[in-house]
């Protein structure tokens, strides 16, 4: 599956802005600032992705991303990670589990649960997809002025923080979304 995230969104008009830049607490300007990053970051992982196995898509993607960085999860947990119904859910697993990317089980606790974990298979397709990921990131950032690059990885960090996504260092290479 091929994705087009480069085509510019369409922004509801807002007022003219003042002629001074923004300052450091203006949550608009900040907002459109991640949006039109986030666009950016979406366009590389779907190109990233599509390189990788162009039959997987972004959410099925982050599914395995979380099943990485989390580990094995019960199918309701995976649902509310993603933000979507458990039905929803269990179709997106049944998809990577018949892709050998994906696992699922009964749990040892309660045969009504289901745990779902990474293959081997699966966390070669996110190491594949990281990897390229980093490196057309890295090819962004260094073009970026060296002023600029300044103070970003504490921001981003905290941004990454307050949106409850765990650290890279917290253990393996965690490619968010």
């Amino acid at each position: 599956m091929r994705y087009n995230c480069d085509v510019p969104a369409r922004r509801p008009s807002r007022p003219a802005a003042a002629a001074e830049p923004p300052g450091p607490d203006d949550v608009d300007a900040l907002t459109d600032a991640f949006l039109t990053a986030s666009r950016l970051l979406v366009a590389v992982s779907a190109r990233s992705i599509g390189a990788v196995d162009d039959s997987i898509t972004v959410a099925q993607f982050r599914a395995l991303v979380v099943l990485d960085t989390r580990g094995p999860v019960k199918l309701t947990t995976l649902a509310e990670y993603l933000a979507v119904t458990p039905s929803t859910a269990s179709r997106m697993v049944d998809r990577l589990v018949l892709a050998g990317l994906a696992g699922r089980e009964a749990s040892p606790t309660s045969r009504r649960e289901l745990i779902v974990s990474l293959t081997g298979q699966g966390a070669a397709v996110v190491r594949s997809v990281t990897e390229r990921r980093r490196a057309e990131i890295t090819r962004i950032v260094s073009r970026m002025p060296a002023p600029a690059r300044r103070g970003l990885v504490r921001a981003l960090k905290s941004f990454a923080e307050a949106g409850g996504e765990p650290p890279l260092d917290a253990g393996a290479d965690v490619p968010w979304l």
